[in-house]
Order: structure tokens, then sequence, then C-alpha cells
């Protein structure tokens, strides 16, 4: 049985609250209610000004994304979801930051091309990890979240859904 979710927003923090219905049949792992800037302030000093650039971009180059503080992969990070599903992903984790790119999974076209314009940075299907500003240029990354900005995952996934479903 997964664990409830409950987001709610506050001008323009977003908050999110885990808990367990059942503590008897489910563990309790308790994530701080935090907001966007209190969680950037939280992380290694020398990565702050980089994670807040990279939030600004992501919050204005992509008007359909709302963000949270929620727990992906093992991690809390900042997840920006469009309507319907998961978009983005800003990590900072021990020995690296991430930007997780749900549209770039999906398009090996914006792979190659930001995978090329991105040398320093490591590739992985749908994420870039790098270190610092040098490994991912903020310049690119306007670029990067303004291709993909103009994605629908929404129109995507239930174009896959009725194609799938006509095959049956």
């Amino acid at each position: 049985m997964p664990i409830p979710t409950m987001r709610f927003f506050s001008g323009s923090n977003a908050y999110i609250i885990n808990w367990c219905i059942n503590y008897k049949r489910c563990k309790l792992k308790k994530y701080r209610i935090m907001s966007i800037s209190e969680f950037i302030s939280a992380q290694a000093e020398e990565r702050q000004e980089l994670l807040s650039q990279l939030h600004e971009i992501i919050i204005q180059k992509d008007k359909t994304v709302l963000p949270v503080i929620a727990p992906m992969m093992g991690k809390e990070m900042i997840i920006y979801n469009a309507p319907g599903s998961f978009k983005y992903g800003l990590a900072s984790v021990k020995n690296y930051m991430s930007l997780h790119v749900l549209p770039m999974y999906g398009s090996s076209v914006l792979y190659e091309k930001y995978k090329s314009l991105l040398k320093h940075a490591s590739f992985q299907k749908g994420c870039i990890n790098f270190k610092n500003k040098h490994e991912m240029p903020l310049k690119i990354v306007k670029d990067l979240i303004a291709d993909c900005s103009k994605i629908d995952l929404r129109a995507i996934r239930e174009n896959y859904l009725k194609s799938k479903s006509k095959k049956t």
C-alpha cells in the first residue's frame, strides 16, 4: 500500500506532507515540510546560487509546471509537475546535482541536441548530472527548458494509450 501524499500551496511556496494511514502495515517516512527556498538553503552553500538560478529558469520558461518538494528515487528534490504528470526534477546529492527532464527522456532529438551542447555534464536517459555552472551553462538550460515547455506530456500519454488500445 503506497503512502498517501497531500500537497498544499501557499503563495509561491509549495509544501508536501507524507503520512501513513496504517502504521502497522507500512513504515512512516518523515519528510520535513519546507518551501522551495528552504530546500535550496539547506543544500551546500556552493550549490545554492546555481540551484536557485535553475529553479527560476524552470518556473519562468515553463509556465505549465508547479514546483513542490517531494521524494523521488529515494531522495527529496524539487519536483515540477505539469498537468497530469511529472515534468522536471532538481536534486542535490552528495557528489553532484541533477536535473531530471522527462521530455528529454521521450525525445531522442532533444537528448542528442543537449548532450552535444552540455559536453561537460553527465547524461543518463532522462537526467543530467553536473557539479557546477561550467558543466551546466544557464543559457543552454534556458534553451532546454524552453524547448521542453512546448511538449505536452499528458497529450503524448493519451495518444500512446489510445494507440495501444487500438492494437488490442
